[in-house]
């Protein structure tokens, strides 16, 4: 494929796409950056890449954008704190669905055909088998899950009725930063379980919460499938690369097979950063099931991917380079 390829990068500067954005830029693409800076860090942009400060919403950014004649678009512009999107489902239903349908739109108008979708294994809800393939029923329970699966529907549409091909790429725990050490901003307002963590062992929180412990799992916390960003991204640039070259959609799940309890991420933590991580055990969140955990089979098949740096040691290791540069106080004491 000639990798002079122009891409367009759909919230370019936040936790995933920046790290996206990299490893494009370390193959020789042309890459612009597309973001409204809400959650996105200029800090860590490739200065390799273009910045275009724009919205999803607002057709006269886009127009914008595309007028760098773009080839593919990868996006990842999207609101998705899943306990935010059960209270204010407005905000989540115009920017990931309306947005989306925005930003499909625009490439139309542009004859831009190929669109590689930061998806969710939230479209799952409740497994019914473990581990979980794509064959496994759809049925999110939540909003954000929801917008999710709304956007996969529409791409169905969309491809059907056009000549846009689309990669949906269904990701576990997304976790972990640049490998080779090159993005350095921490994530605003994080919502998942290791950068909590992280915050935690680096004194930004006093403590963190552990939601229940009481599931029929072997410490009674939560199961889940963590995988690196670093291995998120070299799935994204394989996939752009599947649906040019063959001219076929593509849906696949992105982890590891292996799951974590909390408490077992808040140990290896620990171990990796010589912090003692306090946390308090509170109620269930609701919808939160005991295991997920994700079948990775169809990816090998398709796409000759797998995690290369999704052990939890990797991943602390990775985050502990980011989070804890700036603390030298000694271990504090449990408060527990």
């Amino acid at each position: 494929m000639n990798s002079n390829k122009r891409i367009l990068v759909t919230g370019g500067a936040g936790y995933i796409g920046s790290h996206l954005v990299q490893l494009l830029c370390d193959q020789g693409y042309q890459v612009f950056v597309f973001d409204n800076f809400s959650l996105g860090l200029r800090e860590n942009i490739d200065p390799r890449s273009e910045v275009i400060k724009g919205d999803i919403l607002n057709t006269v950014d886009l127009e914008k954008a595309f007028a760098k004649n773009i080839d593919a678009v990868f996006h990842f512009a999207a609101w998705k704190a899943v306990g935010e999107s059960m209270i204010d489902p407005g905000k989540y239903a115009v920017n990931n669905i309306y947005g989306t349908i925005n930003l499909l739109n625009a490439m139309l108008k542009n004859g831009v055909n190929n669109f590689i979708f930061s998806s969710s294994a939230a479209v799952y809800g409740s497994p019914q088998y473990l581990p979980i393939d794509e064959k496994h029923p759809v049925n999110p329970e939540n909003y954000y899950g929801y917008t999710k699966l709304a956007i996969e529907e529409n791409l169905k549409w969309y491809s059907k009725l056009t000549d846009i091909k689309y990669a949906a790429l269904r990701y576990f725990n997304a976790t972990g930063y640049d490998i080779n050490g090159k993005i350095k901003g921490k994530e605003k307002n994080p919502a998942n379980l290791s950068p909590i963590v992280m915050e935690t062992a680096a004194g930004i929180r006093d403590k963190m919460q552990v939601y229940g412990n009481d599931y029929k799992t072997a410490d009674g916390t939560c199961i889940r499938d963590y995988i690196h960003v670093n291995d998120l991204a070299s799935a994204h640039v394989l996939a752009m690369k599947y649906i040019i070259e063959k001219e076929e959609n593509l849906l696949v799940n992105l982890g590891t097979g292996i799951g974590h309890s909390v408490l077992e991420v808040i140990g290896k933590a620990e171990e990796v950063t010589g912090k003692i991580i306090s946390y308090d055990i509170t109620e269930r969140r609701p919808g939160d099931p005991p295991e997920l955990v994700a079948s990775c089979d169809l990816a090998k098949k398709l796409l000759n991917w797998e995690a290369q740096y999704s052990d939890l040691e990797t991943i602390f290791k990775t985050m502990s380079d980011v989070y804890m540069k700036s603390v030298n106080s000694p271990p504090k004491s449990p408060s527990l």
